[in-house]
């Protein structure tokens, strides 16, 4: 890297995953509006050609109408040669195949358990972290041998399993993991503002929260615009729209039924009236981390709820259609474009650069940040970045009114990521049966638990999936 007065050049990015037909143009984007920030980019992926064809996407990027500053992308063959030299690691990968989530996600089905996701919690988020953590194992020793003062960007899911292998294998490595959940809720609380006191045009970044918890089930303690406290306007909000809302005028467009991501904020509205927490996630991961009847006992209280149960073939469809997109991208059928993403990323790294400061939630380990929960467990808080430096914002305790719910997620992941570490199945099962959504029988979830191993035993060859339970 090179610090000129107020601009850095030179910077290196590998970017793990880089075949992505989605966050990786997001990216490209991103960095292409940035006009203090420029260097290049390794695209790694397991699917070489599609690291190819997105190498020559982004290098359109460097002539787009509205480019602010010059990336050059390469498609590189190895991971040690995209993590060679690199200033910071972006890591974004899909941790086997759709068909490993199509068991994931449908196979508990048979036994009643729905979910709407199906990649951080509930059965098949455990299924996903046993193929996910081996994978991050290696990326996190290959990162100690070639770039281990490499800044580190998590975006992949299970979240919270994903960041804490990384510090495990490599204690000093300098890690976190984004998402963007929380900024749905400040967008909510914005619409709210705008309502309430006949403003308009608030920006998420006016509404001032304090996250505590864990990835995709992480609560708002306090929230500020301005000087008023957003919480007695929050329940009076709820209490006036129990039955859902949508931003616009507020009202309930049916045509929400036809989208699998969007919902009208039906569980989030619910669990603030009763706990007196703002929920900070979609309801989509939201409904998983409760009871599996409270949200997701069938899909007539999942459409009662007002959210979507986001299928595989709707995803696989979705693949299609964005593979048809690359085609038209690297072609030049379709031009590429700038828009802003509205993740932090990119500003994340011009934070750390010293090109500005920010505030902004992410996942580390626990230093002390959330008192009540485990030390090293990895949570959801604020975090300041600086010039090369990170440092969580001291969150306080889980409140006690949602303190059960919290803990028990925590300690389960922290099981897990113990039972996965040892490849000890018998451990990873106690987890997999006490899941809020495993509502089934014992002997029930073992069945389950062998079936889905079986399903996705391509990537489970680590394990001994002979052994009896």
């Amino acid at each position: 890297m090179k610090f000129l007065q107020d601009n850095v050049t030179e910077i290196k990015i590998a970017y793990l995953g880089g075949g992505s037909r989605g966050w990786a143009w997001g990216l490209m984007s991103d960095l292409a509006s940035c006009d203090d920030i420029s260097g290049q980019v390794a695209l790694y992926d397991i699917d070489f050609q599609a690291a190819k064809d997105n190498e020559i996407i982004g290098n359109q990027f460097r002539t787009v109408e509205g480019v602010r500053s010059d990336w050059h992308y390469q498609a590189v063959k190895t991971l040690p040669e995209a993590l060679s030299g690199a200033d910071f690691v972006v890591i974004s990968i899909l941790p086997g195949t759709f068909d490993e989530m199509e068991s994931d996600v449908h196979a508990p089905e048979k036994y009643g358990i729905y979910q709407s996701v199906g990649d951080t919690s509930g059965p098949g988020g455990i299924l996903r972290a046993m193929r996910t953590v081996p994978m991050f194992e290696e990326i996190a020793r290959e990162i100690k041998a070639h770039c281990p003062n490499a800044w580190v960007i998590n975006y992949t899911n299970p979240m919270t399993l994903c960041i804490k292998t990384l510090y495990r294998v490599f204690p000093k490595i300098k890690a976190f993991g984004c998402c963007h959940e929380v900024f749905g809720t400040q967008k909510l609380l914005a619409c709210m503002v705008e309502e309430t006191f006949g403003v308009k045009n608030i920006d998420r970044h006016e509404i001032k929260v304090n996250p505590v918890g864990i990835n995709h089930f992480t609560w708002l303690t306090s929230a500020f615009w301005q000087d008023k406290d957003l919480f007695p306007y929050y329940k009076k909000f709820c209490q006036k729209y129990r039955e859902g809302y949508q931003s616009g005028d507020g009202q309930i467009d049916s045509n929400w039924m036809n989208n699998s991501f969007v919902s009208t904020e039906k569980v989030k509205i619910d669990l603030f009236l009763r706990y007196g927490y703002i929920a900070a996630a979609g309801d989509r991961h939201l409904a998983e981390f409760c009871e599996g009847k409270w949200y997701l006992e069938n899909p007539e209280k999942v459409s009662e709820m007002q959210f979507g149960l986001t299928s595989v073939a709707w995803r696989k469809n979705d693949l299609k259609e964005r593979l048809e997109k690359s085609r038209r991208l690297r072609s030049g059928q379709e031009q590429v474009t700038i828009n802003g993403t509205g993740e932090e990323g990119v500003n994340q790294i011009r934070a750390l650069l010293g090109l500005c400061d920010l505030v902004t939630n992410v996942n580390l380990p626990n230093k002390g940040q959330i008192p009540n929960l485990p030390l090293e467990a990895v949570v959801e808080t604020n975090a300041f970045f600086c010039s090369g430096s990170l440092t969580p914002v001291l969150a306080g305790p889980v409140p006690l009114e949602i303190y059960p719910l919290i803990a028990r997620i925590c300690g389960q992941q922290e099981s897990l990521s113990e039972g996965i570490a040892q490849r000890d199945l018998h451990k990873i099962f106690a987890v997999f049966a006490n899941d809020p959504l495993v509502t089934c029988s014992l002997a029930d979830a073992k069945k389950l638990f062998q079936e889905m191993c079986r399903n996705t035993e391509k990537y489970l060859s680590m394990y001994d999936l002979s052994a009896q339970l």
